[in-house]
């Protein structure tokens, strides 16, 4: 069996803080907490990264270039049924494959920090990608789109966790599709 590289490590720390960050707040998680659910010391936790902010703000970084990703992988489709669907199947893999900062983003979108410019750009980031104009609100677009996602991540995090990806993601798909009135 291959070892896991470095930056396969750090990933893995990235999400499990995301997931810690998510349910406890940067505030009151603790290096010892994010240590213990890697398995690692604290030392050997500090030798991936410096320090709480360094990892939160990995986790932050993380999170920033999978929405930057997504934006741009349709930009070229217009907005609609073909552009949301492309952003719910990205959602649901993300999701899947990072948990702990999908769980984060749904935290995030429920309790925004409007002093942290960082958290609000990527905000609007997903905003724009999904055609909505923050000057220019649809109050229902802005309710389907916040049921589909929410959902989605809630009920990805609930198929990982029950080991039935393969199984629910269709119907994952078709209910966050529904949300969004398509």
């Amino acid at each position: 069996m291959l070892r896991p590289t470095k930056t396969q490590i750090d990933a893995e720390i990235v999400d499990r803080a995301a997931a810690l960050f998510a349910r406890h707040d940067f505030e009151h998680t603790s290096l010892q907490q994010i240590a213990d659910a890697v398995g690692y010391s604290k030392a050997g936790l500090l030798h991936h990264f410096p320090s709480k902010k360094a990892l939160y703000d990995a986790v932050i970084s993380a999170l920033r270039a999978y929405i930057e990703a997504m934006a741009a992988g349709v930009r070229s489709l217009p907005v609609g049924i073909e552009r949301d669907r492309a952003l719910v199947e990205a959602s649901i893999d993300f999701a899947f494959e990072r948990p702990g900062i999908s769980a984060l983003s749904n935290r995030i979108a429920v309790d925004p920090d409007p002093e942290n410019a960082e958290l609000t750009a990527i905000g609007l980031i997903m905003y724009e990608a999904l055609g909505i104009d923050p000057a220019n609100l649809e109050m229902d677009r802005l309710v389907r789109v916040t049921s589909a996602f929410a959902g989605l991540g809630i009920t990805a995090a609930i198929a990982e966790k029950n080991k039935l990806s393969k199984e629910w993601r269709g119907m994952i798909a078709a209910a966050a599709m529904d949300a969004l009135g398509h």
